[in-house]
């Protein structure tokens, strides 16, 4: 019974988020991009902000929460999806320099993404739903999920180790209204 009721939400969450997603007039390949505003928190309840021109988490009280940054996301494929930030100006990604991996955000417009697979790879992320909470792993670098730290006002970063609890890669991830 339970696992019906969990099946049922997501899928009117999944309804919602592909009936209610704004058309935004460029395509992406074939078809036109949809382009959704989210809220993103951790299971902590931190929320995601721009720091000096870095995406870190901490918790936004008072004349602060305005500084929330919503995540703008193009969904790709059924899991698959871009992630971006001020009006999908900005786009998350993740890079494999030699031995590093590491998230950045690069200056590129979420809308011009898909015309190459293989170049936007690394935009491009696996979103896994578990209960009511969400985690993104890096398409481009498998095993690499999006986390923040268990410290507020730190990066938002990748991890290898999602199961150590060093890092949390478990989010709350709701359309904006």
């Amino acid at each position: 019974m339970e696992i019906c009721r969990g099946l049922r939400s997501h899928l009117i969450s999944l309804l919602l988020f592909l009936f209610h997603s704004e058309t935004v007039s460029r395509p992406c390949g074939k078809r036109p991009c949809k382009m959704q505003a989210f809220r993103i928190w951790d299971i902590n309840q931190k929320t995601f902000y721009l720091r000096n021109n870095q995406l870190v988490a901490g918790y936004l009280q008072g004349p602060n929460v305005y500084l929330e940054e919503k995540i703008d996301v193009v969904p790709i494929e059924p899991h698959a999806l871009f992630l971006g930030i001020h009006g999908g100006k900005m786009c998350l990604s993740c890079v494999k320099t030699g031995d590093e991996t590491r998230l950045q955000l690069e200056a590129v417009d979420i809308t011009d993404l898909s015309k190459n697979k293989k170049q936007d790879e690394r935009f491009t992320f696996i979103r896994s739903d578990s209960g009511p909470t969400t985690s993104f792993e890096s398409a481009a670098c498998r095993g690499w999920f999006l986390c923040t730290a268990m410290d507020a006002d730190q990066p938002v970063s990748l991890t290898n180790t999602p199961d150590k609890g060093i890092m949390v890669t478990k989010f709350y991830f709701q359309e904006d209204e």
